[in-house]
């Protein structure tokens, strides 16, 4: 029996009473403002530290008390807090940082940028803020949420990612260059979850700007990696975008594949697209098959289904939050239980854990404050407030202050065995693990809107429903308010009615030139050509199917256990490099 989604904006499915007894270490129930109170005071010793000592590099070394840049030198912790900034409260920050922001980063920069990592920090960290913009008291343009500084700066930041996808396959490369595109050097072999996470934050876009190039080449992509499969229905976790040949053949739920089902599930949700999430059930059925083992996921050989590693990645954490977000709630909590003793047992999740030894593997003993395990929590707890999943709230800020906090921020755990410390504070702390723990313990936040309130804007496509809950967080926790991508449908209605009427007058070889029209002035970007490309006519129409006015989809519907919210929090970040 499929899992059914639940409705991303409008009614949502009523609330639970939300239990608040979890056991503390001695016995006692710990208290929800207690613990908002301490994860509020981490997330201030945290950023503090960081815009005294590393502003305006893109990340904070604690141990040295400087800073260094790391993904692309955008101020990219500033950036990855800012939305965390309103969810605590604190309106008159974010006010400041947008000004900072605006006045500071530039794209335009002889920088070589990984792809996925600007896609989802930086593209959908800015995509976030303007959309929080009114709520956070920012004085918006009269055409808001169609227009607006950070919008344009998420659209700039995108349009520099388009080269990327300039390939025979439509599949793009992990890393170009801001200023001059894909070096002529540069790899083909991409990770799977580095070309499958693009479609939440560029269909977002393409909905905001009315320009359909950003959507249309993150569903090739998808659709490419969706035909790449093997016979039993399993991806690799690396590829070769040139050749569409698949490099690393192990398939699991974890590192270099997790957020392309991620963003299968919140694409359909965000998209109301039933094919996305049919396409994310036919992988699940292949992930129970051959991945699953008493409730772990293990790595097997993508087209035997043979174990080839029978190892747990804190990675895969993210996975009970998103069996949660289908309404898989029993598979979800066993699972997570399996993940938390291992918390337990080390007081972090290893970036590996051999499951038969039960201990770490070698070299990979570190923890750097990932959220993965604290997102699932999330999500549990608002589907079914079992006080479990409080208690890993309560043991995550416990440990992390104990272990990590140092004079400067928190540094990554390089050994949770002997709590050796490394010196770096990866911006995904603030942008997540911080994000996760607080709204934890605060179910009263208007990320938990439930639809009883709401914001009408008038826009210049009409009247706007806005914040009435519903959130869609990316892979970094960013949030994304559906209602917006039908706030300046209209703009895109039109424009794609423009473009349908010419090519009635235009054969499929001359209309491949739209893209070249399109982005002359924006960019050096021109579109991939060949058999499987966007510019090919079969996958042009394909990705065209999607049109708002022409998809008739019934509402998706809310699963059999009633959630607190709709969606509330799903976020994680790929950085394994092996």
């Amino acid at each position: 029996m499929p899992f059914r989604l639940l409705v991303p904006f409008g009614l949502l499915c009523a609330l639970l009473p939300l239990h608040h007894g979890a056991p503390g270490p001695d016995g006692t129930a710990p208290d929800p403002a207690h613990y908002r109170a301490r994860v509020k005071a981490m997330f201030y010793h945290a950023y503090d530290s960081y815009l005294e000592n590393a502003f305006p590099y893109d990340e904070l070394r604690p141990l040295t008390c400087d800073g260094h840049d790391t993904w692309g030198s955008f101020s990219l912790t500033l950036i990855d807090a800012l939305d965390t900034l309103l969810i605590l409260g604190n309106v008159s920050e974010f006010q400041r940082v947008v000004e900072v922001l605006q006045d500071n980063v530039d794209f335009d920069i002889d920088v070589n940028a990984s792809v996925f990592e600007t896609n989802i920090r930086v593209v959908g960290g800015l995509l976030s803020a303007h959309l929080l913009s009114k709520r956070a008291g920012v004085e918006v343009e009269a055409g808001w949420p169609c227009s607006g500084p950070l919008l344009r700066m998420a659209e700039e930041a995108a349009r520099k990612l388009l080269p990327a996808f300039q390939t025979p396959t439509g599949m793009p490369y992990g890393t170009v260059n801001l200023l001059h595109g894909v070096n002529p050097g540069e790899t083909p072999v991409t990770c799977t979850a580095g070309i499958g996470t693009f479609i939440v934050e560029f269909a977002t876009l393409s909905s905001l700007t009315g320009d359909p190039v950003f959507e249309d080449v993150a569903r090739v992509a998808l659709m490419r990696l969706w035909e790449s499969r093997s016979d039993i229905g399993l991806v690799g976790n690396h590829i070769d975008v040139l050749t569409g040949k698949w490099v690393a053949q192990d398939a699991g739920i974890g590192a270099g594949v997790d957020s392309y089902f991620e963003y299968l599930v919140k694409g359909a949700i965000l998209l109301q697209d039933k094919k996305l999430m049919a396409m994310f059930l036919e992988y699940n059925k292949a992930i129970r098959n051959y991945t699953r083992f008493d409730d772990w996921y293990l790595w097997v050989q993508m087209y035997k289904g043979t174990v080839s590693m029978p190892v747990f990645q804190s990675l895969e954490a993210y996975w009970p939050g998103l069996q949660t977000l289908i309404g898989d709630i029993d598979n979800a909590m066993r699972t997570f239980l399996n993940y938390y003793t291992v918390w337990k047992q080390f007081g972090g999740l290893p970036e590996f854990y051999n499951i038969p030894q039960g201990y770490t593997v070698e070299k990979r003993e570190g923890y750097p404050l990932r959220p993965e395990l604290i997102e699932s929590a999330m999500y549990l707890y608002r589907a079914t407030g079992d006080p479990t999943l409080l208690e890993l709230g309560r043991d995550a800020v416990e440990s992390i202050e104990k272990i990590s906090k140092v004079e400067c921020g928190f540094a990554t755990i390089k050994d949770l065995r002997d709590h050796k410390l490394d010196n770096r504070m990866e911006s995904f702390f603030l942008a997540e693990t911080v994000k996760y723990l607080y709204l934890l313990f605060d179910p009263t936040n208007f990320i938990h809107n439930n639809g009883s309130t709401f914001d009408a804007v008038i826009t210049p496509y009409g009247e706007c429903i806005l914040g009435a809950g519903g959130y869609i967080f990316n892979t970094e926790a960013h949030p994304i308010d559906p209602a917006a991508l039908h706030c300046c449908r209209r703009l895109k209605e039109e424009q794609w009615e423009v473009e349908d009427l010419m090519r009635e007058f235009y054969s499929p070889k001359r209309n491949r030139s739209r893209f070249q029209k399109k982005t002359m002035s924006s960019g050096p970007w021109e579109p991939p050509t060949g058999p499987g490309t966007l510019s090919s006519p079969e996958n042009y129409d394909r990705a065209r199917e999607k049109k708002p006015t022409k998809q008739k989809i019934s509402l998706l519907s809310c699963p059999s256990q009633p959630f607190t919210s709709k969606l509330a929090l799903l976020g994680q970040v790929f950085l394994d490099s092996s």
